[in-house]
């Protein structure tokens, strides 16, 4: 069955080689059971770990089944160890978070033999059982003696029906009692399963029990003694086996990808304070991706919400400074004539009215309120405010503005404030001492673009804001004047004198949002020519989607320098999950060892620690979305600010945890995967 020919073995010591097997040739019948021995130093360990394909011959040849070892690649020699060698080690090397089953389980991650999980379960029962640990299945390592530790690896070695079983110093960590329980063991093994067993040790007790004794000195074979005939009966399964194996490819099944995830979610239980700080630069990270998200996506909903309330085709023009005709700087004034041309000389235009804003205090009984604003206008606003249908009451008319008439509108804010539960239409309000009785109230905005509340607003007539509770010296003289005014739509057959009363701003809304840029045009050139300036910078012509667009642009900037700084979190996260992958390739490096004993090869070490950052990272992600939810729910409680939660929020989130993961972890888990398994066992 083994076949060693010219065996050579040397290690790079500084600028030396050092030669520690010298040139073994040596066959191994199938079904023998062997001892080797020797002093240390000898190069019996050296030799077994050649027989195990866990190392490679400098030199020579070695042949177990009729496969030449020495010419398998990488991923042949994982699947050659997985189908044909069973491993015991002198300290165990079990997985000390994992049950005496899931110990017996590991081989059969990276075996290809077509067995279901089901079927695999039952086999590591039945082989506990015949071991004696019928009732240990669920007990971990720590939970069991130093025997019953050997038993479990050695129904390990077994799960995968191995034809060689390999065992490095089985009893030297074992009492004298569990020491012959294993001898009796590995004889039962031999002889009822013919399974060609060598055993490396240095006690001639345990020699005594083989039926061959191999004894080794500075690296080659000093005597080979045979004790006993082996009373196996030893069929050729060399052709069988060859085929067998070249058959074989390794396939890699859903319990691989599962079982790494659990010994994932195992790692990161070994130490949480560490595992959360790991993953505290990914949770903020993710939080302030979602936290942006949601505020700038509220930002986008609360912009159209506005837009639609105040209208699209809405437009204001404010006074500006600009030259005459003649090159002379001067100061732009809007007059209620410009009111008039601009409804009757534009034909994109829907409605034109003035207004007047106000600083005011609101008194009533002993209650004070300072609205966000203060406004006076015409009835036509308010028509094109959607606000001509009031919540209750009735809005103020044309005759009223014609008279200056004492009369307001309150917002939804005001009414509360001033009235709480009260029903307050009829009720007088003082605003800047001025008594205005209230003939209605608005139905509910709501916030406006930048959160603003739209609905903290005071409307009278424009005549009553500018000459009374504007009042300034000669105010009086002014508001006699003003019995003679006509309605805002006629007010082309006013008095010289009360035509020339300047408004703050002109309210336009254009036939159609389509006629917005047209409208826009032909108030320009309409006022322009009226007041005989050069058109440019005389007037600011605003509408409420440019206002938008700015604010949304303002917006999206902060929302960018928002996703940069998350950016920044992740990377800083990123660097402490490869920190800590590296770590825990370092604590664990004996387990790899372990993994590629019993089968797995680069790519399953690789992945396994790939998994293990990508669910690090994904955890991370998840606390994050939830965080950043949180945030943002009560940035919007505490400031007013409005959020929209998007399901592409959590994906994209999340997507990006799983890439930091891989990204990061891509390194850690490639180191792993290069370890040689001989020198990840020896590991301390």
């Amino acid at each position: 069955m083994i076949e060693l020919n010219g065996l050579r073995k040397n290690y790079r010591v500084g600028d030396h080689d050092l030669a520690v097997l010298k040139g073994i040739t040596l066959n191994i019948e199938s079904g023998e059971y062997v001892a080797l021995m020797g002093s240390s130093g000898s190069g019996k360990t050296t030799l077994m770990n050649l027989l195990g394909s866990l190392d490679h011959p400098t030199d020579g040849v070695y042949r177990l089944a009729g496969i030449d070892v020495s010419s398998l690649t990488p991923m042949e020699l994982a699947a050659f160890r997985s189908q044909h060698i069973g491993f015991v080690f002198q300290n165990f090397n079990l997985l000390p978070r994992a049950t005496a089953l899931d110990n017996v389980l590991l081989p059969t991650i990276y075996a290809s033999d077509g067995r279901s999980r089901r079927e695999c379960v039952e086999d590591a029962t039945r082989l506990l059982e015949s071991v004696g640990l019928a009732g240990r299945l669920d007990h971990m390592p720590n939970q069991l003696s130093g025997g019953e530790r050997q038993r479990i690896a050695i129904a390990r070695a077994l799960m995968n029906r191995p034809k060689l079983l390999l065992a490095d110093e089985p009893t030297g960590n074992l009492d004298t009692v569990t020491e012959q329980e294993i001898l009796a063991l590995f004889r039962q093994l031999n002889q009822e399963h013919g399974i060609t067993l060598v055993v490396v040790t240095h006690d001639a007790e345990v020699a005594h029990e083989a039926d061959r004794v191999v004894r080794m000195k500075d690296g080659l074979v000093s005597e080979d003694v045979r004790q006993r005939e082996s009373i196996v009966d030893r069929p050729s399964h060399a052709n069988a086996q060859t085929a067998t194996f070249r058959e074989q490819t390794p396939v890699w099944p859903l319990a691989a990808s599962w079982n790494a995830v659990m010994v994932a979610v195992m790692a990161l239980r070994r130490n949480k304070l560490r595992t959360f700080l790991t993953m505290l630069g990914v949770i903020i990270g993710v939080a302030s991706v979602i936290s942006t998200m949601e505020l700038s996506a509220g930002a986008a909903t609360a912009i159209e919400e506005t837009v639609a309330s105040m209208g699209a085709s809405m437009l204001t023009i404010s006074p500006g400074k600009a030259s005459s005709t003649s090159g002379r700087q001067r100061s732009i004034e809007i007059i209620p004539d410009d009111v008039v041309a601009v409804s009757r000389q534009c034909s994109a235009v829907k409605v034109a009215a003035p207004l007047i804003y106000s600083q005011v205090q609101l008194v009533r009984r002993n209650r004070r309120w300072s609205p966000n604003l203060a406004l006076g206008t015409t009835p036509q606003y308010l028509e094109a405010r959607n606000w001509d249908q009031l919540e209750m009451g009735t809005p103020f008319t044309e005759a009223q503005v014609l008279d200056a008439s004492k009369v307001c509108i309150l917002g939804k804010t005001v009414a509360r404030e001033l009235f709480d539960s009260e029903y307050p239409i009829g009720e007088e309000v003082r605003v800047n001492g001025v008594p205005l009785r209230v003939v209605g109230v608005l139905t509910e905005k709501g916030g406006d673009v930048i959160g603003n509340d739209q609905d903290d607003i005071i409307i009278g007539p424009w005549t009553t804001f500018k000459l009374r509770v504007n009042s300034s010296p000669g105010g009086a003289a002014k508001l006699s004047t003003f019995a003679d005014l006509m309605p805002p739509m006629q007010l082309a057959s006013m008095k010289r004198s009360t035509q020339r009363e300047e408004i703050h701003q002109i309210y336009v809304e254009a036939i159609s949002p389509d006629h917005v840029e047209l409208a826009r045009q032909q108030i320009t050139r309409v006022l322009s020519r009226r007041h005989n300036v050069d058109p440019a910078g005389a007037y600011r012509i605003n509408d409420i989607t440019e206002v938008s667009r700015v604010v949304g642009q303002v917006v999206g900037g902060v929302s960018a320098l928002g996703l940069v700084i998350a950016g920044v979190s992740l990377m800083v996260g990123g660097v402490g999950i490869m920190n800590i992958m590296l770590v825990s390739v370092t604590e664990r490096t004996r387990e790899i060892g372990l993994r590629m004993a019993v089968g797995a090869d680069r790519s399953a070490i690789l992945r396994q620690f790939l998994i293990e950052a990508t669910v690090l990272c994904m955890v991370g992600g998840f606390v994050g979305i939830f965080a950043g939810h949180m945030w943002s729910s009560l940035v919007a409680q505490v400031i007013g600010w409005p959020t929209t939660m998007s399901i592409w929020a959590p994906i994209i989130a999340v997507s990006v945890a799983a890439t930091v993961g891989i990204v990061f972890g891509y390194y850690p888990a490639r180191t792993a995967s290069r370890l040689n398994p001989i020198d990840a066992l020896r590991y301390e």
